[in-house]
């Protein structure tokens, strides 16, 4: 690879590291050596890339830098193809006009070997199937919700067709195969639960925020998910 396409796909990588990471590191995935990495960097930082280093820590790209966001190969570009056409099977048509938007704008942008992974992909997302139970509630409402942490009350009613009135913190939309469910905090059972939101009857903001952060009660979700998978298959609809 050239010394400019190096320098560049360095950024990349480094933008994509949460946490510093080593000189050795990023030259074994740069597949040089970590002379030519510390010349990279040095030559970076000089053209005023806010690269942070320590000793014995390593590398932190800060935030503050522009970098085109489309230096895609086929593979990287193929991916995304398939995210979005995935997206808009699934999603509702708030969803899929997002997908459509933004397909668009990565087309517009792509290189020519690009926009040809682009019109004929080695990855397809198979077919649609029999779509998903319709809503009584546009998913909207739930997406509203979430990003303002908004308390929710639904009417609900679940797999034996018990209705029951619960107030939840809602914190993210979920997409499977045979329904889309909302992950929530459930005051009534102080636990997490998922609720399917085809049987969610009627959905109002409460007028209230739950407390802390969405995502740190996302964290803490995943943790049970992951535990509960070790020794279950997960059922959407356990309320």
């Amino acid at each position: 690879m050239s010394r400019t396409t190096r320098l560049l796909t360095l950024l990349q990588v480094l933008r994509g590291k949460k946490r510093p990471v080593t000189a050795a590191v990023l030259a074994a995935e740069l597949e040089v050596s970590e002379r030519t990495l510390y010349r990279d960097i040095a030559e970076l930082s000089a053209l005023g890339a806010p690269i942070h280093g320590e000793a014995g820590i390593g590398y932190v790209l800060r935030s503050g830098l522009f970098l085109p966001p489309l230096m895609l190969n086929a593979d990287e570009t193929e991916a995304i193809v398939l995210g979005l056409r995935y997206v808009d099977q699934r999603g509702d048509e708030v969803l899929s006009q997002a997908a459509a938007d933004a397909l668009a704008k990565i087309a517009a942008v792509l290189d020519p070997a690009s926009q040809e992974a682009l019109r004929n992909p080695t990855l397809l997302p198979g077919p649609s199937g029999y779509g998903y139970p319709q809503n009584t509630v546009p998913l909207n409402v739930f997406r509203q919700a979430i990003r303002s942490q908004a308390k929710l009350q639904i009417d609900y009613s679940d797999a034996a067709q018990t209705s029951s009135q619960r107030l939840i913190w809602p914190l993210a939309l979920g997409f499977l195969n045979e329904a889309r469910v909302i992950v929530a905090w459930c005051e009534l059972r102080g636990a997490y639960r998922t609720f399917r939101t085809d049987r969610i009857a009627a959905a109002a903001e409460h007028g209230e925020r739950y407390p802390g952060r969405r995502s740190d009660w996302l964290r803490e979700w995943r943790k049970l998910m992951e535990q509960q998978n070790e020794s279950a298959p997960f059922t959407p609809d356990k309320n």
